[in-house]
């Protein structure tokens, strides 16, 4: 039986239920709920725009988009977004996935948090992104269905989510301050870690190694 949550289907493929398991079983309750909620709202507002993304692609771009908040990925340090992206790229290729379809993946989860440019890529990058900004700071909410938003809450329960999920960014990123540079977590350490400042573009340009 199709899994149906407010009127958005569940692909129903292998990856897809490999991608669920991994992040019950790797992420815990807020992440996974989280995950699951930027796939449904993603697709009620791409539903809402006219967009057509591949309901696979966008709901495995959903469910890895935060993983590199918990495990990096890659020995390299780099930005969490970057983690999750090379992760789900990786996930993707050794099950058979083309290229293409892998490379679509990354950029919807290496731009997640870019604000401004996701909307103006593909469909499965644009809904993405709005899925998390609905259901991280509320975008687009009052646009949507109050049913359907209860219905989604009522499968993928946010807890105390603002709480929890500032904190699991603290956790993610306190021991790679650098990589928020230019990045809206940056806002994160500087509420939350004692002494972090943000080094600023100004800074970087006027110690720039150049005589002016």
């Amino acid at each position: 039986m199709t899994d149906t949550i407010a009127g958005v289907e569940i692909p129903e493929t292998a990856a897809v239920a490999e991608a669920t398991a991994f992040l019950r079983e790797t992420t815990g309750p807020l992440l996974f709920h989280h995950s699951r909620r930027v796939f449904l709202f993603g697709s009620l507002h791409a539903r809402a725009l006219g967009l057509r993304p591949d309901p696979e692609l966008l709901y495995l771009s959903a469910m890895f988009h935060d993983t590199g908040l918990l495990t990096p990925f890659s020995d390299t340090e780099q930005r969490f977004e970057l983690d999750g992206a090379d992760h789900a790229r990786k996930f993707l290729l050794d099950r058979g996935f083309p290229e293409g379809s892998a490379e679509v993946v990354w950029t919807a989860i290496a731009l997640h948090t870019t604000p401004g440019i996701p909307g103006r890529m593909g469909p499965e990058t644009a809904a993405t992104n709005y899925g998390v900004l609905t259901d991280a700071v509320g975008w687009g909410l009052d646009g949507l269905d109050g049913g359907q938003v209860d219905e989604i809450i009522a499968a993928h329960p946010r807890g105390d989510f603002k709480k929890e999920f500032l904190q699991v960014f603290v956790e993610g990123l306190k021991d790679r301050p650098d990589t928020t540079y230019g990045t809206v977590n940056a806002d994160v350490l500087e509420h939350f870690v004692p002494g972090f400042r943000r080094k600023t573009m100004v800074e970087r340009i006027v110690e720039a190694p150049w005589p002016k």
